[in-house]
């Protein structure tokens, strides 16, 4: 099938009068190479995309100043979609075949990049580190795919798991935006409770501009939920908690995916969202203010761009990061066989990024394994455990808080 698809590219290349190398040098000039991003920058994720593209952009100008990636300067085109499919595949047919970037990163949204996977596979465009954790990342022909973490599922039943040994809980739930986002959260939960021979009590679906969640809690508290997976929005995360407390149901436990692991859900007055736990690919920045290269990119942040760095800022900075690193690693001859094997070879550590392990491989597209169980406390994120699955799917604890505990 993939030898088949590469052809049908091929000839429609040659029958408009453009050879193979065309395709894949598009977006790549002697002094310019461009990239391109296609995220929420007004929508119910925003908070994970502004400050990306900001971040991303500051690594880029560093690199352009210091006179680009062998001779070539990094023009940086980023569209909003706004948390909108149409919006979005307006947007992807815009920047591969108007604009032409040459790869993308930073795209946020699970149906989102799904709809785009047909229009940047078909030019050779990579998809690198999108702002989705999504299985479908990195399912069907993973050449053009580059995930940065661990996904949704796997993360959510990491952290449901732990939460579950450690509590003796015997009730899982969850609420979530029937999205395809939402219903791998959903189903993680599920999968976990049954392979711990737990009980699945329940769920509650949301719309993605739901600002009531009164029935919801009050339906899941009546369930007997134990622990509430959830897979909504960063606003509605966060009236769902203070919903909760307000209602003074404080026995349940809340835990979201790296898609709640945001700098504004752990900030909010008052100490509204204190005690929820997320699972994610990296350890929040601010826990690791002590380390040099941490400090010097956080001071460097607020100096550019006269706002304190977030989460989406700290995903925003690895993303550029890799990118560049594959980038350099492609040599002077850029190419889209060139860049995978540039990124193919990658092999670095990422401070900003939690000072964890990156590495990519022919058969191996995703950037971290190493899962982060964090939990808010006095404002911020504060990591708990990590969980590194090893090839039989276990666990080992690379030095959280707790005991050491099974990742299914």
């Amino acid at each position: 099938m993939k030898v088949l698809f590469g052809k049908s590219i091929l000839a429609l290349g040659l029958a408009v009068g453009m050879s193979s190398s065309a395709f894949a040098t598009q977006g790549v000039t002697d002094t310019e190479v461009r990239i391109g991003s296609n995220g929420d920058l007004s929508g119910i994720f925003a908070a994970f995309n502004v400050g990306a593209i900001k971040a991303a952009q500051l690594i880029f100008d560093e690199v352009n100043a210091n006179g680009g990636v062998h001779g070539r300067q990094i023009r940086f085109i980023a569209e909003d979609h706004g948390y909108q499919v149409p919006r979005a595949v307006q947007n992807f047919n815009k920047l591969i075949n108007s604009d032409q970037v040459f790869a993308m990163i930073l795209n946020l949204g699970t149906p989102h990049n799904i709809a785009g996977f047909p229009l940047m596979e078909a030019r050779q465009v990579a998809n690198v580190s999108p702002l989705t954790s999504a299985r479908q990342m990195l399912e069907g022909d993973i050449t053009y795919k580059y995930a940065g973490t661990s996904s949704y599922y796997d993360g959510t039943r990491a952290g449901i798991g732990h939460l579950a040994e450690e509590d003796g809980a015997e009730n899982i739930c969850s609420m979530y935006i029937p999205s395809d986002f939402g219903l791998e959260v959903h189903e993680a939960a599920v999968d976990e409770a049954e392979a711990r021979g737990l009980n699945f009590a329940g769920e509650t679906t949301h719309r993605p501009d739901e600002q009531d969640f009164v029935g919801a809690v009050t339906r899941l508290r009546e369930l007997g939920c134990e622990i509430i997976a959830t897979g909504v929005g960063v606003r509605q995360t966060i009236v769902a908690i203070g919903t909760a407390k307000r209602l003074g149901w404080a026995e349940a436990k809340f835990v979201g995916s790296s898609a709640a692991m945001n700098t504004a859900i752990a900030k909010v007055p008052e100490g509204v969202t204190e005690g929820y736990y997320a699972t994610s690919g990296w350890v929040d920045f601010e826990e690791r203010l002590d380390v040099p290269e941490v400090k010097e990119w956080a001071e460097n942040y607020q100096a550019k761009t006269g706002e304190a760095p977030g989460t989406a800022a700290q995903l925003g900075h690895s993303a550029a990061l890799t990118l560049v690193n594959a980038l350099e690693a492609a040599g002077p001859d850029l190419t889209a066989e060139s860049f995978r094997e540039g990124m193919e070879s990658l092999d670095f550590t990422d401070e900003v990024g939690g000072g964890l392990h990156i590495s990519y491989g022919p058969d191996d597209h995703q950037g971290a394994t190493t899962i982060v169980l964090s939990k808010i406390e006095g404002g911020m994120w504060r990591e708990v455990i990590r969980i590194d699955p090893d090839e039989d799917g276990a666990a080992a604890d690379e030095g959280g808080e707790e005991e050491t505990e099974a990742a299914n």
